[in-house]
């Protein structure tokens, strides 16, 4: 069987693409399992400080293969257990990947699809992408990829869309914040790269390192340790050596190391 994806290193930038255009990219076990090992990897990689996550063909993400879903509806309780605790390890793994994560998002992303694109950092789509959390439609919900669609789309929205299984387009999308920008098709490679080089004009320590920081400051609710967690992260950043090359590069009117 043909790998479900393939990786292309573009010099620092990483660049996965799913490669089931014949089913939409759908999910199944071999993808996932495939996948959460790719970025594993990626994240362990000191050379590697963007990754781009893409598909091949017409659609992002269809969500669950159709195989795998009568082979899940087929098996013991315990069973859909562990398949759906892979499926969990997969989503914490790009959510927490320790480099900056762009989407690039055309056509269909329906459920675990939808759950790709909540997990990256910066997420682009296409102008006719749709999107969709229609598992209410078969009498299931997106219990697994819940806590990255509502951290990006908010509980009030996620409430509606989970109850409904309401398909909806880019620009809906992206107001609910799903999708950081829209742009006409033939544009979508040209803004990804925009992105990537603005991530590659930043340090690679604080681009990296920007989701952790958005992370601790949301789950507290102790303004004080803010503070103090705050004041410490920026005064080791400070005296660190990127932050030293990058003051020093500022100061001196010339381009940081790392920007080439």
């Amino acid at each position: 069987m043909d790998a479900p994806l393939q990786t292309r290193m573009d010099g620092p930038v990483a660049r996965v693409r799913l490669t089931r255009p014949e089913v939409h990219n759908a999910f199944d076990d071999a993808l996932i399992a495939r996948l959460t090992t790719v970025l594993e990897g990626l994240g362990a990689d000191p050379t590697v400080r963007i990754v781009v996550l893409e598909a091949e063909g017409a659609s992002f993400s269809a969500g669950a293969d159709l195989n795998w879903m009568r082979g899940m509806a087929a098996a013991s309780e315990a069973e859909n257990r562990e398949d759906s605790l892979a499926l969990a390890r997969l989503m914490r793994t790009l959510d927490e990947l320790p480099r900056p994560t762009v989407a690039r998002v055309q056509g269909a992303a329906f459920g675990g699809g939808v759950g790709l694109v909540a997990c990256c950092d910066i997420a682009i789509g296409a102008r006719g992408a749709k999107f969709g959390l229609t598992e209410s439609r078969l009498g299931l919900l997106p219990a697994v990829i819940s806590p990255y669609v509502v951290e990006a789309i908010g509980a009030r929205q996620s409430r509606r869309l989970f109850a409904t299984a309401e398909v909806f387009d880019a620009d809906e999308a992206a107001s609910i914040g799903l999708l950081h920008q829209v742009v006409e098709p033939d544009a979508l490679d040209a803004a990804v790269d925009a992105q990537v080089a603005l991530l590659l004009k930043a340090g690679p320590v604080a681009s990296a390192g920007a989701k952790s920081l958005v992370r601790r400051v949301a789950a507290h609710a102790d303004r004080d340790r803010h503070d103090r967690d705050n004041a410490a992260l920026i005064a080791a950043l400070r005296v660190s050596a990127e932050g030293q090359e990058g003051l020093s590069a500022f100061l001196e009117k010339r381009r940081p190391d790392w920007a080439g």
